[in-house]
């Protein structure tokens, strides 16, 4: 575990001193600044289900940005050689480099706490699905980072690594709909595999397990096959 957080530590230093990580960073905030804005004074709820529920939309999209580069830098520079043939095993690499990348996100969400701070001054939140809303993004964005960790394992190009996590997590958000084509008993299936239909309850104030378990279980997935990618170089 010393040698995963090693890694993460690395890949942290190396966001902050990225621009790439401030302009992602500062573009998140601003999006999620506009929408709390316009909902708040269209609707004059003091509430961010609504915010977080845009939000979402944008993640899909910020998540390969923000992991793009962490494998498949090291590839491109031959740096991953000397990383696989230090005293590190494979899983440490890609778990580390995720930590990293999920911690900036962390950082992210946690600036946006401002937001739920304004709306406890200008009315009366109910901070219950305030704080369940912000553990789906949270869970969310794990599934989305390790689905991007995964992609960065494939190439050595940043840029097809994060179309490529485009286009593989637009898949699986949208993958529930063909449960309306197949209809039952296969509707359930892709329904339950649909990153779409699992964080719903927690913008409700519910935590469901289920929905928590879904989550961990792409993150467990998604790390696993990009190790499994990893261990594949040292056999060429």
């Amino acid at each position: 575990m010393k040698n995963t957080l090693t890694i993460a530590r690395r890949e942290i230093q190396a966001y902050f001193v990225s621009p790439i990580a401030y302009v992602v960073a500062a573009a998140f905030l601003a999006i999620m600044g506009y929408f709390f804005a316009m909902i708040l004074y269209y609707s004059r709820e003091a509430t961010m289900r609504y915010t977080l529920g845009n939000m979402t939309t944008v993640l899909l999209f910020v998540a390969p940005i923000l992991t793009m580069r962490l494998l498949a830098e090291e590839q491109r520079m031959g740096t991953i050689e000397l990383l696989l043939t230090a005293p590190v095993n494979d899983w440490e690499v890609v778990l580390g480099k995720f930590l990293g990348s999920l911690t900036l996100y962390a950082c992210m969400l946690g600036v946006s706490l401002y937001f739920p701070f304004v709306l406890s001054i200008v009315g009366n939140p109910d901070f219950g699905p305030i704080v369940s809303g912000y553990l789906g993004m949270l869970l969310l964005g794990g599934a989305l980072l390790s689905l991007g960790v995964l992609t960065s394992s494939l190439t050595q190009n940043q840029i097809v690594s994060a179309v490529l996590g485009v286009v593989l997590i637009v898949l699986l958000w949208l993958v529930g709909a063909l449960g309306d084509v197949t209809g039952a008993p296969l509707s359930g299936v892709f329904q339950y595999l649909a990153l779409s239909e699992h964080f719903y309850d927690f913008f409700k104030g519910v935590i469901d397990t289920k929905d928590v378990l879904y989550y961990l279980s792409v993150i467990g997935a998604a790390l696993f096959l990009a190790t499994r990618v990893l261990e594949t170089r040292r056999w060429r």
